[in-house]
């Protein structure tokens, strides 16, 4: 197996065809609670991806998965990010937004929504890395998502109008979201003063 990522909970492997994500043992924790928080993270990292894969976002297959271990198909593929400035960014973005009202319309919640969490791949927009998904009904959490997204833009604000029409068209329930967001980021600006 080839390292390929290592971050703060789990190192990443490429395995042949597969991406192997490892959450590795934490030794600051006692190791009954850390299994126990570990094996959780993974079961609901699989569950979300499960999920999301069954309702139409384009998610990796999962292989296999263990307590501590999730195999899933490997999507090769460009970061959102390096494609923000490319003609026909647009097409893109509206497809983000599209996937990310559908995910909020199943109560998934991302929490890494960043470019670096998104690939093209094959003509067709992935999300990775579910490590900090969660499953919630709130307004506020749906909106710190979307918040969490622009921030990754970069001020490329043609990109966020366009990723907020894909948004509004696949969430009914965009409407409470949005007047949330606007809160949301009165708090960031308020902070900043």
């Amino acid at each position: 197996m080839e390292l390929v990522a290592q971050g703060a909970e789990a190192r990443i492997f490429k395995k042949g065809g597969v991406i192997v994500k490892e959450r590795f043992a934490k030794s600051y924790r006692l190791p009954a609670i850390d299994a126990g928080i570990r094996a959780s993270r993974t079961r609901r990292e699989v569950k979300v991806m499960e999920s999301l894969g069954k309702i139409g976002v384009n998610v990796p297959g999962v292989v296999s998965h263990s307590d501590f271990s999730i195999e899933m198909e490997l999507v090769e593929g460009r970061l959102v990010r390096d494609l923000l400035n490319e003609p026909g960014n647009r097409v893109y973005c509206i497809e983000i937004g599209r996937s990310v009202g559908l995910m909020h319309s199943s109560n998934i919640i991302h929490s890494d929504l960043t470019t670096s969490n998104i690939l093209l791949s094959g003509g067709r927009i992935f999300f990775i890395d579910f490590g900090l998904s969660f499953f919630s009904q709130k307004p506020e959490d749906k909106a710190v998502d979307i918040h969490l997204f622009r921030q990754a833009l970069l001020g490329n604000e043609q990109c966020f109008s366009a990723f907020l029409e894909g948004y509004v068209d696949s969430y009914s329930g965009h409407k409470v979201v949005l007047d949330r967001l606007e809160k949301v980021e009165a708090r960031g600006r308020h902070k900043a003063k």
